[in-house]
Formats: C-alpha cells, sequence, structure tokens
C-alpha cells in the first residue's frame, strides 16, 4: 500500500526552502592547493566565483503547506466540520530544520533530505502528527516550466515512507483518526510523495513593491504532496504499479509533454488512480499549459481505448489534487487494462504519448544512492513488474553505466577504478513478489580523483528479456560513493591530518565562518566540545556534520578521536603562492543555468558520440 493505493490521503500546496551552498557545485572548488577567497564570493557577470549562492546552509524546510484535500478511504470527502480542513503540513518544531545535500560533486542529480520532520498541525500549530520523513533522493527531473530557464524551468519529486512517533488529540477529526488507524496497521509508516517547482535563484534586492520585492523567494519554490497510507511489504521510494514512460526523442533534453508518471489499477473501486504531479508542463506564473484535452487509454492491439479525460486546466487543479486522479473504468476495461499498456495522450500532441511499453515489463531499485567505505557490502532492494504485478524468477543484470554522472572535460573521471565498486553480473527475482537483492561491494578507490575523497560509481541494471531499446527511466540507476582507505598519523595532529581536511569544508562552505572558522586551529580548538557532539551525530540527524554528509566514517572517526586531545603538530613549509590567472568570462548561459540545471548539462551521456 502507498499514498497512490488507497482513497484515504490528503493532499497539501505551498512553498519549500532550499537554501543549497553552491561553492561545492564546482568540483575544482574541492582542491586545497588552487583555492581562492574569490570562489566563496556569490558570481556576478564576469566571474563565477562561488556560484549563486555561495552562502547557503543547506537548510530544507516547509513553508504555509496548507491541506488542500482530503479522501475517506470510500473515496468521499470528510465533513465540512472535520478539522482536517483547518490544517497544514508543517516541519519540526523542536529541532534544527531538514537538510538537502548531493551525493557527489560529480552526482548532484539525487539530492536527498536529510532529518526532515514532518508534521500535521491544527490551526494553531499544535501537532496532531509528528513523523520522521527516511532520507530519499529526489528524481525524475525535468523541463516543466515552458518558455523558463535554469532551475527554475525545472521540476522534480520526492517519495518516501515517514514513520510516525507521536499523535495528538484527534477528536475533531475522524479523517485523521482513520488516518491513525491505517498507520497504526503498519508499524507507524504512512507514505508521502511531493512535487517542487518554481525554484527561485533570483538574488534578494530592493524592488518597487515593499510586499513582494525582487528576490523575496530566493531560494524558495513551490511544493504540491499527498501523504496516505504506507505497507512495509511495499517499496518506500516508487510506486509498485503501472509506470508510464516518455517517448525516447524526449529523454536527451527532458522535454516530454508528459512526463514519466504511475498508476495504480484499483479493481476493488473500479478506478485507475494516476499521480501527473510531476507529469505536466506548467507556464512560468505555475498554472497549467493547456495542451489539449488529455486522454487516459488503453492500448488493445494497436487501437486505443479512451478511458477517461483529465481537467488538469481547471483553475487551482494542481493544488487541490497534487496531480492525483481517479479514473473509473468498467469491469470490461479492468479486464482489457490487465495485460494491455495505458497510455497517456494530450490532443494538441497526439503523437508523443506518455504510455507503458509492450508488455509492461518495469524494474526498479528502491532506494538507489548509497555512501559506502572500502570493505563495505551494501544490500540493494529491486522490484520487477508486468503491467503492475510481479514478474517473478526473471533475470536481471547489472553494468557499470556512468551516463547520468556529471563529470566535465577538464573534471576528474568518474567510475574508476571498477574494482573499487564490485557487483554480481545478474540475479533473478523471487517467486512470490517479483524481488531481488544485489549485493555490492566496496575496495579502496586508491584516490583517483586526488582533492576529492573516493570514486562516484553509476550502476545501471535492466530485465534480461528487456533489450537495449525497451523503453526505460533514465533515471534508474545506482548512484554509489565509495570512500578512500584513510589512515591518520600516529599521533593524530592538526597538521599531519586534520588541517587539509577542515580546510576544505572552510573553503566550501562559508555558512560556517559565523560560527567557527574550520580552517583555523585555534578557533576549531575553542569549539571541541560543540564540534565533538556535531560529529558524532548519525546522518539522518539534522544536525549532524559535515551538513554535506561526505565525510567517510573513517575520516569522522579520526577526527573524534583528535579532538579530544587536539595536537598541533608541525607546521608545513610556505606553500609557493598560486598563479593568479584571469579566467575566461563565463558565458551568459553558464550564470543562468543554477545548480542542477548545469548539472544535467554535463551529464556523460551528452559527451559521448
Amino acid at each position: 500500500m502507498s499514498y497512490l493505493s488507497s482513497r484515504l490521503r490528503l493532499h497539501f500546496a505551498g512553498k519549500f526552502q532550499a537554501s543549497v551552498s553552491t561553492v561545492n557545485n564546482d568540483v575544482k572548488h574541492f582542491d586545497n592547493a588552487t583555492f581562492k577567497p574569490s570562489y566563496q564570493e556569490r558570481q556576478d557577470k564576469l566571474h563565477m566565483n562561488g556560484w549563486w549562492n555561495p552562502d547557503g546552509d543547506g537548510v530544507w524546510r516547509l513553508l504555509g503547506c496548507d491541506i488542500t484535500a482530503a479522501y475517506n478511504a470510500d473515496g468521499t470527502k470528510p465533513a465540512t466540520t472535520d478539522a482536517i480542513y483547518q490544517c497544514s503540513v508543517a516541519d519540526s518544531d523542536d529541532s534544527a530544520p531538514a537538510k538537502i545535500v548531493d551525493l557527489d560533486p560529480e552526482q548532484q542529480m539525487v539530492s536527498t533530505i536529510f532529518g526532515l520532520q514532518v508534521r500535521i498541525a491544527d490551526g494553531h500549530g499544535n501537532t496532531l502528527m509528528r513523523g520522521f520523513f527516511d532520507p530519499g533522493p529526489f528524481t525524475e527531473l525535468w523541463l516543466k516550466i515552458v518558455g523558463g530557464g535554469g532551475d527554475l524551468a525545472m521540476g522534480a519529486m520526492w517519495q518516501s515512507v515517514v514513520t510516525a512517533t507521536e499523535w495528538g488529540d484527534l477528536s475533531n477529526s475522524p479523517f485523521l483518526q482513520d488516518l491513525k488507524a491505517a498507520a497504526d496497521a503498519n508499524t507507524g509508516l504512512l507514505s508521502m510523495k511531493f512535487n517542487v517547482d518554481c525554484y527561485s535563484m533570483t538574488w534578494p534586492t530592493t524592488g518597487a513593491s515593499a510586499e513582494s520585492p525582487p528576490g523575496s523567494q530566493f531560494c524558495r519554490g513551490r511544493i504540491v504532496g499527498t501523504l496516505g497510507p504506507a505497507s512495509a511489504a511495499e517499496p518506500k521510494h516508487f510506486i509498485l504499479g503501472r509506470q508510464l514512460m516518455i517517448p525516447e526523442a524526449a529523454t536527451q533534453n527532458l522535454n516530454p509533454y508528459i512526463n514519466y508518471c504511475a498508476a495504480v489499477v484499483d479493481e476493488t473501486a473500479s478506478v485507475v488512480r494516476l499521480d501527473l504531479g510531476n507529469a505536466l508542463q506548467i507556464n512560468p506564473d505555475g498554472t497549467q499549459v493547456d495542451n489539449g484535452t488529455l486522454t487516459l487509454s488503453v492500448i488493445q492491439g494497436s487501437t486505443p481505448v479512451a478511458l477517461g479525460t483529465i481537467p488538469y486546466t481547471q483553475p487551482g487543479w494542481y493544488q487541490a489534487t497534487a496531480g492525483v486522479v481517479e479514473v473509473p473504468v468498467t469491469a470490461a476495461q479492468l479486464a482489457i487494462i490487465a495485460d494491455n499498456p495505458l497510455s497517456l495522450a494530450l490532443s494538441g500532441y497526439p503523437d508523443s504519448p506518455t504510455a507503458e511499453p509492450q508488455g509492461g515489463l518495469y524494474v526498479r531499485a528502491d532506494l538507489f544512492v548509497f555512501r559506502m567505505s572500502p570493505g563495505d557490502t551494501q544490500a540493494v532492494t529491486f522490484y520487477a513488474t508486468a503491467y503492475g504485478q510481479p514478474y517473478t524468477s526473471q533475470e536481471i543484470t547489472f553494468d557499470y553505466n556512468t551516463n547520468g554522472l556529471q563529470a566535465g572535460p577538464t573534471d576528474p573521471d568518474v567510475g574508476t577504478p571498477t574494482s573499487a565498486l564490485t557487483f554480481p553480473a545478474s540475479i533473478t527475482t523471487d517467486t512470490v513478489a517479483g524481488t531481488a537483492t544485489l549485493t555490492l561491494t566496496a575496495a579502496n578507490p586508491g584516490n583517483p580523483r586526488h582533492y576529492i575523497d573516493g570514486q562516484v560509481y553509476g550502476v545501471g541494471y535492466g530485465l534480461a528479456n528487456q533489450g537495449a531499446l525497451y523503453p526505460s527511466n533514465i533515471w534508474n540507476f545506482v548512484s554509489v560513493l565509495v570512500f578512500d582507505t584513510f589512515v591518520p598519523d600516529n599521533p593524530i595532529t592538526w597538521y599531519g591530518s586534520m588541517q587539509p581536511i577542515f580546510q576544505q569544508y572552510a573553503n566550501l562552505y562559508p555558512v560556517m565562518a559565523r560560527f567557527v572558522d574550520l580552517g583555523d586551529y585555534l578557533q576549531v580548538v575553542g569549539y571541541a566540545q560543540m564540534l565533538q557532539l556535531a560529529f558524532s551525530l548519525p546522518e539522518e540527524d539534522p544536525n549532524a556534520m559535515p551538513v554535506t554528509r561526505d565525510l567517510s566514517p573513517a575520516k569522522r572517526k579520526a577526527i573524534l578521536e583528535w579532538l579530544q586531545n587536539p595536537l598541533e603538530g608541525t607546521p608545513p613549509a610556505t606553500p609557493k603562492a598560486l598563479e593568479t590567472t584571469v579566467p575566461a568570462a563565463p558565458t551568459e548561459e553558464a550564470l543562468s543555468k543554477g545548480g542542477k540545471a548545469a548539472a544535467f548539462s554535463k551529464r556523460l551521456a551528452f559527451q559521448k558520440p
């Protein structure tokens, strides 16, 4: 069960804040030997410097997210007296805000949220439900805004489970009582999915309007989402259902008229339930682009059989539904749907449908982002389906695939040596649920990227009987960061092992200088007790250091040991002055792209003949 499997659900809409740090968007900024103070300054018309938000602190927040609709388990709406209509979806009120981080400077397309509390709050801010969002990455990034550019034009989605740990007084909300009962029946689990778009990179300035000056939405965007029941037997991070693929021609630039989307066939309710929240184009003002009538069909043979239309252009439709819609179907149509592809097509672009491929074959890793140390093994769970049903006793094959990673022509190579991440060539799904487990094994990469710890890898996968040309989701691959082996000096000293680590973080995250200069021995020693606490926290804690979660366990262990007895050691000889070459002025396109758009343009898939 997931938010899309049940009629019992709520929708919400509002804003989100993602105060990402951008100094670390540039691979070369990781090199302590060539780092310049200007790399901590905001970009201007002539220099990229530290890109567009060098002072970002990684904070991720929910802002003003009102509950816009709710549905009972029978598909009806709660009574107007139900308190759910005065509630909001909020984040923490008793701890630090969540953090959003990339896996690696050469894999910025799987940004993960850590430490997110999710609350349902009443009109006075009182907590009616408190839970914890399992860390997970975004996926299915695409060019959602027509006529836009940079990160502003992009949309993406997150899906995970929320483990409810606290419920308040629900006496005024029968809906929330039912939601609690559903969660209690599944070890406290709820399923949450949200879509983000309209992200602003416009720096705050004084404008003509005091109420909404230019830049007032800096590092903010729009969010809509859904919360409903979950089941421990289903994936946490995607829908176990019908998967519709974009046309092949749209995979290079991610500009389909309808993006990847999922559906569930609910035979009990006689409906096909679709999630179009991250699938339909919008205008720069957030309204839906009218691309004509949107029809859901089933392809019988080669003939589309219309099942129903979706009123996506109605004012307020997106905020009220989060893109989740139900299309009623008859018993006869259910029989056809069972083993024939579903298709979504717009009357304005009838030749560019987003549809299931013939056979309805699909395979997905549930969680697909991992950090590993030499000697670690990591289990990765896969689900295979055919038209949404378990695809049992089937072979899944694997290979090294760097196409989705982002390494510019002068950046360090990725995915090498392959000996540092090994896995079997294939595994077979079980005979009941169509699941299988891949075991990844990590070894020492040997510092192939010199000034960046470890190496980043992509692991591609597919069903053996699909064939190379079978439609698939380009985001479906596993990303792995394997850290280097690290052996500190003995005894551990600042100048022996610690200074290069702390200096790199001081360079890349200038926001830390508001509290402590991590490149200064005396300041670090002065904050040793606080740093010990922060470095000892688990990565899912919002206060964990470093914010980026890219510190290897071996280095973390050494830091904690050193902080107990912070020896200074012997300073090295004074390094020679850096060359003061003037870099070429960046293009207007480079300045405007932002973090994710720039990273997407560097995908290795674009650089191969």
